[in-house]
């Protein structure tokens, strides 16, 4: 019997140990997996890493990279996501082939375009250094004698060959501004809130993209549909009922241009629609972080997307003077914006108008950030009620307990961009 050069060296493997494939746990990711595996492993695989690669960026912004305290929060960290980046000396083989697959999955989704690809090879360049400089001497040297540095320029090259695979494009599209946070489609608060608490909340306890929809509409009584999707599923996610909703929406727009039965007509029927009462009774959830910055840029008249992310850093600038933050808060801010860490520019804003030092937790959702600036306000601690007129608020202590953040995160593509789809298109009237 003969085989193909192929199938000799797969009978090989399954004849010889299957640890041959990785014999170190470190590696240049040089060769593609060619292996079969379900999607579920697929998806389980890509969203592991993504959190890792989330949590390095993190801690390699807010901490000097390399020093005692970076690796210990980083160690601690990592150790939390039980994933394999640390299997060293270990002879573990399923660690070593879910470091490669997810590698290269990951590889996939953020090679399309030239923001994503420099965001993963920073991540991934982070993580790498880190690995290495954990290793013992022995292991160090034989790596170095094992790997060859040579290698391929940009993993989009494997793209047309995925392109007709209508079960991976999809899920390579929405992992690479995928949420992988709590979920904040279940609406605990629902009803909690009433209208005439809406204002003074977007001072204290919105996040700036929301604040600054909020202001655009109570100014010009209108919001393009970009910003009516952006602001409304976001209120939506701190507790406004489907009745509120309309209510807020409809005083709002009839000291506009729009007349009662106009807005009866038109827009209340969007409303309802993003509540799952109309069309495909969809429930809509909020938008994450990722797909306001990745997704729909704004244009001309458009208030939605990220302040950080699609503001000229001019702009933004002026509007954070105009809250009363610190020069040196500003400086900070813009530094992160600078390195393209917008998430990280958010927290950053959370922490001086809350006056912290350290939030405690990684910033990934408009709607985490709501429910974390109540817990830290109404938590028990110490707080000054009253608003100052920057719209900031004085904190007496300013330690802050550890917030638990280990609410089940929803699956990668359990609610894809494309739920969305419908609902964009009742609210694409002016």
């Amino acid at each position: 019997m003969q085989f193909s050069s192929r199938e000799r060296q797969k009978h090989a493997l399954l004849a010889g140990d299957r640890r041959d494939q990785y014999p170190h746990s470190l590696q240049f990711y040089l060769e593609p997996p060619t292996e079969s595996i379900p999607l579920v492993e697929f998806e389980s695989f890509a969203v592991d890493r993504l959190r890792l690669l989330k949590v390095v960026e993190s801690l390699g912004v807010s901490y000097v990279r390399g020093t005692d305290t970076y690796k210990s929060k980083l160690e601690a960290e990592l150790r939390k996501l039980k994933f394999p980046y640390r299997a060293l000396a270990e002879d573990d083989y399923e660690a070593r082939r879910k470091d490669h697959i997810s590698h290269f999955i990951l590889r996939l989704a953020y090679c399309q375009s030239e923001d994503l690809r420099r965001w993963f090879l920073q991540q991934e360049l982070d993580l790498f250094r880190y690995r290495f400089n954990e290793l013992t001497g022995d292991l160090m040297q034989k790596f170095l004698e094992h790997v060859n540095l040579s290698f391929e320029a940009l993993t989009a090259r494997s793209l047309p060959s995925i392109q007709s695979d209508e079960r991976l494009l999809p899920l390579l599209n929405h992992l690479s501004h995928s949420y992988v946070g709590p979920d904040y489609s279940v609406q605990k608060n629902t009803g909690k809130i009433s209208l005439d608490q809406i204002d003074a909340l977007s001072v204290r306890s919105f996040p700036l993209c929301m604040r600054q929809l909020h202001r655009a509409l109570r100014d010009s009584h209108h919001l393009r549909h970009g910003g009516r999707m952006q602001y409304g599923l976001f209120l939506k996610g701190i507790g406004l009922t489907l009745e509120q909703a309309l209510e807020f929406w409809k005083k709002e727009f009839i000291r506009g241009k729009v007349d009662a039965d106009k807005f009866d007509k038109g827009y209340a029927y969007s409303i309802r629609h993003s509540y799952g009462k109309e069309g495909k009774r969809t429930d809509y959830t909020p938008y994450s972080c990722m797909k306001i910055i990745m997704s729909n840029p704004p244009s001309q008249g458009d208030y939605h997307g990220c302040p950080f992310r699609h503001s000229d850093p001019e702009l933004l600038k002026q509007k954070l003077q105009s809250y009363k933050i610190p020069p040196s808060g500003i400086t900070q801010v813009l530094e992160l914006v600078k390195g393209m860490h917008y998430q990280l520019a958010c927290q950053k804003f959370f922490e001086l108008t809350h006056d912290v030092d350290d939030i405690g937790f990684s910033l990934n959702h408009p709607n985490q950030y709501f429910t974390e600036s109540q817990k830290l306000l109404n938590g028990g601690r110490e707080l000054k009620k009253e608003v100052n007129n920057s719209g900031n608020f004085q904190q007496k202590n300013n330690t802050q307990d550890s917030i638990n953040s280990s609410s089940t995160p929803t699956s990668s593509n359990a609610k894809a961009d494309t739920e969305l789809e419908g609902l964009e298109a009742y609210f694409t009237e002016d």
